[in-house]
């Protein structure tokens, strides 16, 4: 995995940016071993977030800020206080766990329709592909109806934060989307 520094440098147009990037999904999705994927953590010991993780990443003047929300539902309703000033919302799917399908597509079209997030990109991590039981990027994306999304750039990425794999293509897009909405 080429890591944090190298989607830093992509990312990286204009000295002192920032970006504010929002990871979001149901409890147990794998939000916050996606999160020290990126920040090159251990992920072998992972709690349930109560609240909220962030880490930010300072690298040459630039400044990468991942907002991780817990996901359990009575969490959920304060969600919509991170929304503010979001440039990429990350949606994290757990890919094996069909019988929270519809939920987790009830939260993320509820997402859609926020206001403060109107235009902001969206990267759906299909998560937890090492697992046999892990349904395709594919048939997540037809479930929830991705293809009818008109209002803003979108993109489904098969990945496994456990293992790392699909994760950088996963930031890579991410690192487009951003520097085209700011152009």
């Amino acid at each position: 995995m080429l890591g944090l520094l190298s989607i830093l440098r992509k990312l990286k147009s204009t000295p002192d940016q920032e970006v504010r990037i929002l990871l979001l999904g149901l409890d147990n999705g794998g939000k916050t071993t996606l999160l020290k994927q990126l920040a090159s953590e251990d992920i072998t010991h992972i709690t349930p977030t109560q609240g909220f993780n962030i880490k930010s990443v300072q690298s040459q003047g630039f400044k990468l800020n991942v907002w991780d929300i817990g996901g359990q539902r009575k969490i959920r309703p304060y969600w919509r206080n991170y929304f503010e000033n979001t440039d990429v919302l990350i949606y994290v799917i757990d890919s094996a766990d069909r019988k929270r399908f519809e939920e987790t597509g009830q939260e993320l079209a509820e997402l859609l329709d926020e206001e403060k997030l109107s235009g902001v990109p969206i990267l759906v991590f299909a998560n937890k592909q090492d697992l046999l039981t892990a349904a395709p990027a594919s048939e997540i994306a037809e479930g929830l109806n991705l293809h009818t999304i008109r209002d803003r750039v979108w993109q489904i990425q098969s990945c496994s934060a456990l293992t790392g794999e699909g994760v950088q293509d996963g930031m890579n897009w991410v690192c487009k989307s951003v520097n085209a909405k700011r152009k």
